[in-house]
């Protein structure tokens, strides 16, 4: 079974009560989408090879973790948060090598609780 099978199945066991729709399976990214407004891109290569981007809202914000080895200066190097203002940051939440399903959970369990992982206040995007 291929990486994103397996990860979308364990999203849909831990959250099912979360999702607005069911795990989106695209050819390489599986695409997530939150009751409380957040969409997740999910694409894993490999447990140190990743990229998690999300929109929140109408899609005016949006944010992201990755792996991609270009700030070697951060004490999560080479996983960073890319934040409201585009600003990279250490990442909060995910580790380089650690299990997908591991990342991945701890990733929705966060975006449930504060979509800007406390990168800064907007108003809610199921208030209306």
């Amino acid at each position: 079974m291929s990486l994103h099978l397996e990860l979308g199945s364990a999203i849909e066991a831990a959250f099912g009560d979360d999702l607005d729709f069911p795990v989106e399976q695209k050819q390489d990214a599986l695409i997530i989408r939150l009751k409380n407004g957040v969409t997740l891109n999910v694409c894993y290569a490999a447990p140190d090879a990743y990229s998690l981007r999300w929109v929140y809202g109408d899609g005016d914000v949006e944010l992201g973790i990755d792996t991609a080895p270009l700030h070697p200066g951060l004490s999560t190097f080479p996983n960073h948060f890319h934040d409201l203002d585009g600003h990279v940051a250490a990442d909060p939440i995910t580790r380089s090598g650690a299990l997908p399903q591991e990342n991945l959970q701890k990733l929705v369990r966060a975006l449930l609780d504060d979509p800007l992982l406390g990168a800064g206040n907007i108003p809610d995007a199921t208030a209306n």
